[in-house]
């Protein structure tokens, strides 16, 4: 029997629209009713991931960065990931070598240093993935959701790398013409070791400890609680979902989910614009899986 659900947020969990649907909800308020845990793992910072839930009165654990931190419903931190610093400076340099534009989640927030290119990589991402939206609307769409989030823009990256408070938990980069320019990226930053390189969208490249990664994380959270992976259901849609649809007991794969996250999990439901967590969901509850 499943004790904890781990669901994806983006293309997952969150409509088109991202928001959390009413249908979504109330089948996680009848597994928690029914005394199953539900927790989100999102490659978002907590600050992007808390929104969507509260705007629903969904509270609930969150791993956040892909892994690499987990905080539980009350704030507190129950542990933390991040990339050290000399590998960070190796990672950026990287990057900047191949003059891509770039964003840091730390445990200070989400750092960016181009306004206007944080924009521009989200409204690209709506437009990519919402149904018959025009380009005009995905900026308007953009722009509200982008106002909602906590953000520091700063024009060096130095400063936010040399502060002895600030953990380094991710590092996300972004490029329009997709994995066929970033996947040999994504191999040269692999020479570096320790790290974990996985995709959320097909237009960017993740990058974080090695040990920051959902399947890990989901199992360490699953620990703590003491249930089994053979009691906890994962729900996803995209590469960096993998890890803990590989090791949950009952996993399931988006019907919007991407070839190989289809392949690698158990079972198949709709889309994120047909209500498919809810529907696995209950399927879960209905069928005692």
């Amino acid at each position: 029997m499943v004790k904890l659900i781990a669901s994806d947020m983006d293309g997952t969990l969150l409509s088109p629209n991202l928001s959390v649907s009413e249908y979504n909800k109330e089948a996680i308020l009848e597994a928690q009713k029914q005394g199953i845990e539900f927790l989100v793992a999102t490659g978002r910072d907590h600050t992007e991931a808390r929104p969507p839930l509260e705007e629903v009165g969904l509270d609930c654990v969150l791993i956040t960065g892909n892994g690499a931190q987990a905080i539980d419903k009350d704030g507190e931190i129950l542990f933390t990931h991040s990339i050290e610093k000399v590998k960070v400076k190796q990672i950026l340099s990287i990057l900047d070598s191949h003059q891509l534009y770039y964003e840091l989640m730390t445990t200070d927030g989400v750092y960016s240093s181009s306004q206007p290119k944080r924009l521009e990589s989200f409204t690209n991402l709506i437009a990519s993935h919402v149904p018959h939206i025009t380009y005009k609307m995905a900026i308007a769409m953009a722009s509200a959701h982008l106002t909602m989030l906590k953000v520091t823009f700063v024009e060096d990256y130095a400063e936010v790398i040399e502060h002895e408070k600030i953990e380094i938990l991710k590092i996300i980069t972004f490029n329009e013409a997709g994995q066929k320019v970033l996947m040999p990226i994504a191999d040269e930053l692999r020479q570096l070791d320790e790290l974990y390189i996985t995709s959320s969208y097909p237009n960017n490249i993740e990058i974080n400890h090695y040990q920051a990664r959902k399947g890990f994380a989901v199992k360490e959270v699953a620990e703590l609680k003491g249930i089994s992976m053979a009691e906890v259901m994962a729900i996803g849609d995209n590469h960096n979902d993998m890890s803990m649809l590989e090791v949950a007991g009952v996993s399931f794969a988006m019907g919007n989910a991407e070839p190989e996250v289809k392949t690698t999990a158990k079972y198949l439901t709709d889309t994120n614009a047909e209500n498919g967590v809810g529907k696995a969901i209950y399927r879960v509850i209905e069928e005692n899986l």
